[in-house]
């Protein structure tokens, strides 16, 4: 089942949720797609070793729905699944450029880029290796992976 995302219109969080984050905005390479997301300035970011993440290169740091909003281009995006269809592989019709998915870890919440975001928000990027090879036991031994997307 694919999530809906947020539009300009919505609003995602209450004004406790914003102690400690900091609004980041990114994007597609072309434009065509723009978002924001509320986060730490120092990113917490997974480099996983699944098939689809190393064909695609895919590291992303995972926040809940509520803290994403899409600003435009939802038209312009197209979605890639497989195996399960959890993950929803989302992309740029135009560029081709993920900067942002649904992850099968965390359905509730969203895997974002941190190259696709724009400079100036980001203080430090912390990466850790998982291991998709085995997905199930990864993320099933791990915690930080399975309440990321918890507000």
């Amino acid at each position: 089942m694919k999530m809906p995302l947020q539009t300009e219109s919505q609003c995602g969080l209450q004004a406790s949720e914003y102690r400690g984050l900091v609004k980041h905005t990114g994007g597609c390479h072309c434009g065509a797609v723009r978002f924001e997301v509320w986060a730490s300035a120092d990113l917490h970011v997974f480099n996983c070793n699944c098939s689809i993440c190393t064909k695609k290169q895919n590291r992303h740091f995972i926040v809940p729905a509520s803290r994403f909003k899409l600003l435009k281009g939802a038209d312009n995006l197209t979605t890639y699944t497989f195996n399960t269809h959890r993950a929803q592989h989302t992309f740029c019709k135009t560029c081709g450029v993920q900067s942002f998915y649904t992850p099968r870890s965390n359905p509730d919440g969203y895997g974002i880029a941190p190259h696709c975001l724009d400079d100036g928000t980001v203080q430090t990027i912390v990466t850790e290796d998982i291991n998709g090879k085995e997905w199930e036991k990864a993320v099933k031994e791990h915690k930080t992976i399975r309440d990321m997307s918890k507000p």
